[in-house]
């Protein structure tokens, strides 16, 4: 099994101070006043097992923990985060990825909202690596990127997946870098004066980005001190005039990188594949993809020793 060119503590560090409350909340809308089933089963000390049932990616491990520790439990991991699984190999069709040991109750309390979590957050990152993947192949070296179309109050665990699975996860929000799109330029009334509007407030740190029809807005974005074009919905064979043309064109008199995006995904991405493109952004990567299938079992030969109630 391979796994990602980081490793799992140092993609963590990247999460948020904020991340571990958004774990509370899942759990806090899970069960938001009496766990009858909980008091069913008390609690006695019980191990389960994670098992993993489908092929793909593995990712969001600090998000399946946090949950676990939320509710009194320990997790220990057999799988790396990133690693390729595909239990079609193994004779019972599904791989031991981790087990969880604690009481019962935190067991259980715990198991859907972490499964929910793995299991889509492992679907982004097996969409990702399987288009990033069919990319290289083709011979493209470039930045392959997610995009802002993620889940409301979901986001943080996509655009993890997606960095799981060695994809750029683009801007984050808003605030991380200053995307013109056709509306902003419509509502100011030019290319140009957008683009001057947001470098003067935008200052040194952050891109200013412009989406763009023709090569013609594109070279108008680029005089005004844009720093990256976006050649949206263009053709395959538009895709790689336009940019070998922007490139010759400016060559020697500003940087700029040009990025493709529009309905991009592994079954049309082929004939976009150019290296005078720096940046290919899709959706497909996070949008409607296939949750990767686990479960949790608890094992059945434990001692009967519940407490009493």
């Amino acid at each position: 099994m391979s796994s990602a060119a980081s490793s799992p503590s140092s993609l963590a560090h990247l999460l948020p101070p904020s991340w571990k409350t958004q774990v509370t909340a899942w759990l806090a809308e899970d069960t938001p006043s009496f766990d009858y089933a909980g008091y069913v089963v008390g609690e006695a000390p019980r191990t389960a097992t994670l098992w993993a049932k489908s092929a793909g990616v593995v990712a969001g491990r600090p998000f399946f923990d946090e949950v676990f520790a939320q509710c009194g439990c320990a997790v220990e991991w057999h799988l790396d985060e990133g690693a390729d699984v595909d239990p079609s190999s193994q004779q019972d069709g599904k791989v031991r990825a981790a087990t969880v040991r604690g009481p019962a109750r935190g067991i259980l309390l715990g198991e859907r909202v972490a499964l929910n979590t793995i299991a889509r957050c492992s679907g982004v990152a097996a969409r990702s690596r399987a288009l990033l993947t069919r990319m290289r192949a083709a011979g493209y070296t470039g930045i392959l990127a997610g995009t802002r179309k993620t889940t409301p109050g979901f986001r943080l665990v996509e655009k993890y997946g997606m960095l799981v699975a060695g994809v750029d996860g683009h801007r984050t929000d808003l605030s991380s870098c200053v995307m013109l799109k056709d509306n902003h330029v419509w509502s100011r009334g030019s290319i140009t004066d957008a683009v001057r509007a947001a470098k003067r407030v935008a200052g040194f740190s952050l891109k200013v980005e412009v989406e763009v029809q023709s090569e013609q807005e594109a070279d108008e974005a680029i005089e005004a001190g844009a720093d990256i074009v976006m050649l949206d919905n263009f053709t395959g064979d538009g895709v790689k005039v336009a940019a070998r043309s922007l490139k010759e064109r400016w060559q020697g008199k500003r940087h700029f990188l040009i990025e493709v995006s529009g309905g991009l995904r592994e079954d049309n991405v082929e004939p976009y594949i150019c290296n005078d493109v720096d940046i290919v952004s899709t959706s497909s990567i996070h949008q409607g993809v296939t949750h990767l299938d686990y479960s949790l079992k608890i094992e059945h030969r434990e001692p009967q020793n519940f407490v009493a109630f």
